[in-house]
């Protein structure tokens, strides 16, 4: 009987395997449902960093396009493992490229909640391939302890730490760290 149980709670309540916590947080008190993604990103407390990548590579007319788009933005700690010198350089002028690629590779056209992702990584296998706004692949999984995880083109790994954060254009989950898209060769 309690095989039967968690088999029905595994089938019909997917949602409920999640261990990410909701957008309940204080770290996105700031975001509204009736803001569009700048907006919103620009008045959380902890996605300062992004915002101004966003503003820098000239992609906030995408970002508040109608949409709907799925943005996984980096907490302004997941930068601190980025590689040394990494982060100042993007900052420069001359990197505008790189820049540009590293913020659309945290962008997929349409709105993907927890549950669609998870729908993705299940119909996978276990792995679910996403194309991102910049043309990059990223890849979905969940872990151990039943966290959605993205895995970037290098491999790094990046933890969904809150998801389905409505916005007015799409749907943001904020992530731990930086996903890093692999280097393109011209």
């Amino acid at each position: 009987m309690k095989k039967l149980l968690l088999l029905i709670s595994i089938v019909f309540c997917p949602a409920l395997l999640l261990a990410q916590t909701e957008n309940k947080s204080s770290n996105t008190t700031a975001m509204l449902p009736a803001n569009d993604i700048v907006k919103n990103i620009s008045a959380a407390p902890n996605t300062h960093t992004f915002y101004i990548f966003i503003q820098k590579t000239n992609l906030a007319l995408t970002y508040t396009s109608r949409g709907p788009i799925t943005v996984f933005v980096p907490v302004d700690d997941g930068y601190s493992d980025m590689p040394t010198g990494k982060f100042d350089s993007l900052a420069k002028p001359a990197h505008i490229w790189e820049l540009t690629d590293l913020v659309t590779y945290h962008a997929i056209a349409g709105q993907l909640k927890a549950k669609d992702i998870q729908k993705k990584i299940n119909k996978g296998k276990g792995l679910a391939v996403f194309t991102t706004l910049s043309g990059g692949k990223l890849f979905a999984k969940i872990d151990s302890n039943n966290n959605i995880v993205l895995i970037d083109g290098n491999g790094g790994k990046s933890t969904i730490s809150q998801f389905d954060i409505k916005q007015n254009n799409g749907i943001v989950h904020l992530v731990n760290k930086v996903l890093v898209p692999k280097k393109k060769l011209i």
